[in-house]
C-alpha cells in the first residue's frame, strides 16, 4: 500500500490509542510487524500555544518508524499552524482525528464531533494539505449515530481536499466500541473513494484480518485493542495473510519477557512514578486468559517498582507450570 509517496509493506498498523499507544507500545508492536504506527492524539490548540505536554506527543523514535503523527482539533487554521510545528519532528505523515469519541474531545468540536460538520472537516484537510509537504490522512468513524452514517460522503470529501489514505474505525460515535463493527460501512467507503482505505475495529488475529479484507475490499487493516497485552499480533496476522500460517501465541515464558521489557521501557521513558502506575493496565492485559488472573490482577493493581512486577511474573511462571 501506499499513502501518498510513502510505501507501506506488511498488514496492519497499530492505531494511535490515547494514553496507550505511546513509545513504549509502538517500539514494541513494531518490533513485532507493525507495518506502520501513529502517535497518540495531540491537540493543535496545545501545540499551537507552545503546550509542553502537547508536544511530547509528537515525538517520534528511530525505532518506530515508518511513523505518523495525530492531532484533532476543529479549527482549520489552528490545525494547519499545529501540522507544521510537527514537522519539526520528522514525521513521515499527519494524521486528522475524526474519530475519537470522548466527551473532552468530540465535546469540544474535534474528534468525532466533526462528522457532524463534513464541509468543515474538508476544510481542515485541505488546510492541513496546503501546509506541510508530506501526506495528510484522516481517521474516522462510520457516522455519529446510526441515523447518520455519513462516511462515504465525508470520506469524499476528505480525498477531495487532499487526503491521501482514509482509515475507518467500524462503530459510530454513539456505538463507541460495544457492538461488532459495521463491516458494510467501510466497505461503502472504500466504494466512495480512490485513496487507500484501512479497516479498523474487531481485527484480533489472522481470521479477523482477512474477514475484514473479504467483507470490506479495503486496502490495508489497523489494529487497536486487539494488540493490548499481544503486540505478537501484528506477526500473527502477516503469517496469516501471507501464508495462511496461524502462529499460536507465544510461551507464556515469552509473554512474561514481554510483559516485563514493556514495562521497563514505560519507566525508562517516563520515569518510576509515572511508568508503574501506567503499567498496571498494560500488565492487567497481558495476563488476560491466564490461570489466576483475578487474584494476579489484585496484585497488579498496588504495583509501584518493577520488583514487583518481576516477582508477579515469576509467581505466574510457576504457578501455571512453566
Amino acid at each position: 500500500m501506499k499513502i501518498g509517496s510513502l510505501q507501506i509493506r506488511g498488514c496492519a498498523a497499530l492505531a494511535p490509542m490515547a494514553g496507550v499507544a505511546d513509545r513504549a507500545m509502538r517500539e514494541l508492536c513494531v518490533s513485532y510487524g507493525a507495518s506502520y504506527v501513529i502517535g497518540e492524539m495531540a491537540s493543535s490548540k496545545g501545540i499551537s500555544m507552545h503546550d509542553r505536554k502537547s508536544a511530547e506527543l509528537l515525538q517520534i523514535s528511530d525505532d518506530e518508524r515508518p511513523a505518523g503523527v495525530q492531532l484533532f482539533g476543529d479549527d482549520p487554521l489552528t490545525m494547519a499552524k499545529a501540522a507544521e510545528k510537527a514537522l519539526e519532528y520528522k514525521p513521515e505523515f499527519l494524521d486528522i482525528n475524526m474519530g475519537c469519541p470522548a466527551p473532552k474531545v468530540a465535546g469540544n468540536g474535534g474528534g468525532s464531533a466533526l462528522m457532524k460538520r463534513p464541509e468543515l472537516a474538508s476544510q481542515i484537510v485541505r488546510e492541513c494539505v496546503r501546509a506541510v509537504p508530506i501526506p495528510v490522512t484522516v481517521k474516522m468513524r462510520i457516522g455519529w449515530d446510526a441515523e447518520n452514517l455519513n462516511a462515504p460522503y465525508l470520506a469524499a470529501l476528505c480525498e477531495q481536499a487532499g487526503a491521501a489514505a482514509i482509515t475507518v474505525h467500524g462503530r459510530t460515535r454513539v456505538q463507541m466500541y460495544a457492538p461488532p463493527v459495521d463491516r458494510a460501512q467501510i466497505r461503502a467507503v472504500k466504494q466512495a473513494v480512490s485513496v487507500p482505505v484501512i479497516g479498523n475495529g474487531d481485527v484480533t488475529d489472522g481470521r479477523s484480518a482477512q474477514q475484514m479484507l473479504d467483507e470490506t475490499g479495503c486496502d490495508f487493516l489497523m489494529v487497536g485493542r486487539g494488540a493490548l497485552g499481544r503486540p505478537w499480533v501484528f506477526r500473527q496476522i502477516d503469517a496469516f495473510l501471507e501464508r495462511g500460517e496461524i502462529i499460536p501465541d507465544p510461551p507464556l515464558e515469552e509473554q512474561m519477557r514481554v510483559m516485563l521489557d514493556h514495562i521497563r521501557s514505560l519507566c525508562a521513558y517516563k520515569g518510576d512514578y509515572i511508568g508503574m502506575r501506567e503499567a498496571r493496565k498494560h500488565a492487567a492485559w497481558y495476563i488476560r486468559g491466564i490461570r489466576g488472573a483475578a487474584s494476579y490482577r489484585n496484585r497488579i493493581g498496588q504495583l509501584t517498582t518493577i520488583e514487583q512486577i518481576e516477582a508477579l511474573a515469576a509467581d505466574i511462571l510457576a504457578e501455571n507450570g512453566t
